[in-house]
């Protein structure tokens, strides 16, 4: 670059500096001859990260140590769990931080006799809508462990009854809410975790399954609310994406969709196989975090966010294939004994950096 300096004297009689490439730092009205050699050097140097076609602003390349290089376009959730809720929080506050940890929205989880239970009704469900919109946060979905006290394909005839009933409260719920997304574990034949479940035959709980599932679908349809079937490698049924695809198009209705999650089928398999599989029939996703490192197969093999084994990147491809663009949410079962704000904020990171929001 060809430098030209001279000294003129401006028509208010003070001395001004000349050049083909000078540049004038604010403030300054001459620049001696090594300074402004050294302010043309300079812009030079930048000039190698200037971009014309970008307005002439700064735009250092994504760096994949950081986060992915790629921007996904999916919307950022929580569940529930991952909140003291509610022995150190009430559902306001977990509203509140969720919207501030930077997350669109949270899911919520329908039990026997918090917020969003038995005890609450229309009135108590529209309080909750107008509360989170007013925080300004959506709710994505909701979810419940009331399938498993209560499994829709029980031996327990009443224990069958009681779960038909609740999920048909947590869609009721979910309409009233302004939901479009309702969780569903439509059954098991085994629950390691309880030792009250009796075993079920695979061909005898999928057809109750099946049975369940096509009841609760006509009240949905009405509802307009979403049935998503969730896969639950512990339990036994839906094992493979192949399976699932067929119990999901067995009902031939937009009303019933696959809840996918990343982390129940991490044991033995891998969740970038079978996005492609199911496709577009994924209509919400848990991004559980797994470690196969951890061999006791009980829910600690679930971990914060990026502190696992799950292959993200390619996870993240393979939905942005199939189109997905909705909620991705966070699953965790153990809010952090002291501080748990930190878990809240540490997992909207992690999403930011897996949906190449930071990079």
């Amino acid at each position: 670059m060809k430098v030209s300096i001279s000294s003129e004297r401006g028509p208010k009689g003070d001395h001004t500096i000349n050049s083909r490439a000078s540049i004038l730092p604010p403030g300054h009205n001459c620049l001696t001859r090594r300074s402004a050699i050294k302010a043309v050097l300079a812009s030079a140097g930048a000039a190698a990260f200037w971009s014309p076609a970008e307005g002439g602003t700064t735009k250092p390349k994504p760096d994949p140590r950081k986060g992915s290089p790629k921007r996904y376009d999916m919307k950022k959730s929580i569940n529930q769990w991952a909140f003291p809720y509610p022995r150190k929080m009430n559902l306001k506050e977990c509203l509140k931080l969720a919207r501030d940890a930077g997350f669109e929205g949270i899911e919520l989880n329908y039990d026997l006799e918090n917020d969003l239970s038995p005890r609450s009704g229309t009135k108590d469900y529209h309080e909750i809508r107008r509360l989170a919109d007013k925080i300004g946060i959506r709710i994505s979905g909701l979810c419940s462990f009331l399938f498993w006290p209560y499994p829709l394909t029980s031996n327990d005839a009443d224990n069958r009854t009681k779960g038909m009933e609740l999920a048909g409260k947590i869609a009721q719920a979910a309409h009233d809410l302004g939901v479009e997304n309702v969780l569903v574990v439509p059954g098991a034949v085994h629950v390691p975790w309880r030792d009250d479940y009796e075993p079920v035959p695979n061909d005898v709980c999928d057809r109750r399954a099946r049975e369940a599932v096509r009841k609760l679908a006509r009240q949905a349809e009405k509802l307009k609310v979403c049935l998503n079937v969730e896969n639950i490698f512990f339990n036994g049924y839906l094992m493979t994406p192949m399976e699932m695809n067929d119990f999901v198009d067995s009902f031939r209705s937009e009303y019933v969709k696959i809840h996918f999650d990343t982390g129940n089928i991490s044991m033995f398999q891998h969740p970038e196989h079978w996005v492609p599989l199911m496709g577009k029939r994924i209509k919400n996703i848990h991004f559980k975090e797994f470690s196969k490192k951890i061999k006791d197969y009980s829910l600690e093999t679930f971990r914060p966010l990026l502190d696992g084994t799950t292959n993200w990147p390619a996870v993240m491809e393979e939905l942005d294939k199939v189109g997905y663009r909705g909620y991705v949410t966070f699953e965790y079962f153990h809010p952090y004994l002291y501080y748990p704000e930190a878990l809240v904020y540490q997992t909207s990171d992690s999403l930011d950096r897996i949906l190449g929001r930071i990079s």
